[in-house]
C-alpha cells in the first residue's frame, strides 16, 4: 500500500505485534495476574500496527500525527505490561527483553516522525 510511511516500517510494526502474540502464547495464563496482564499486552501490542496503518492512510498532517501518537501510546503501554510481567510476575527476561527493546526503538522512531511534522 502506498502511503506516508515506508513499507519496511509498516512491516516492522506488524512484526512487533507478531512477537507480542508469540509471547502471549508462551505465558502461564493459568495464573490470574499473568492472564490479566497478558491480555492487556496482547491488545496494546497488536494495536500498534493498526494505528501505524491508519497513520499511513492519513489525509492530513494533523491526522497523521494523531494516529502515530496513538501508536506511540500503545507501544508505551505494551512496554509497561511487559515490565509488569517480568518484574512482578517473574516472567524470564530472556522472553521479554527483545520485545521491550523493540517497543523502545519503535517509540523513538515514531516520536522522531511526530517531531519532524511539528
Amino acid at each position: 500500500m502506498k502511503g506516508r510511511l515506508p513499507q519496511a516500517f509498516l512491516d516492522r510494526t506488524k512484526h512487533f505485534g507478531a512477537q507480542v502474540i508469540r509471547l502471549f502464547v508462551k505465558l502461564p495464563r493459568q495464573r490470574e495476574e499473568v492472564s490479566v496482564l497478558a491480555r492487556q499486552m496482547l491488545r496494546a501490542g497488536t494495536s500498534v500496527a493498526g494505528h501505524v496503518r491508519e497513520a499511513n492512510r492519513a489525509r492530513s498532517t494533523a491526522e497523521f500525527v494523531s494516529k502515530l501518537g496513538g501508536a506511540c501510546q500503545e507501544a508505551d503501554e505494551t512496554h509497561l505490561w511487559i515490565e509488569y510481567l517480568r518484574e512482578e510476575c517473574r516472567i524470564p527476561a530472556e522472553q521479554t527483553t527483545p520485545i521491550e527493546q523493540e517497543a523502545v526503538e519503535l517509540l523513538a522512531i515514531m516520536a522522531a516522525m511526530i517531531r519532524k511534522c511539528g
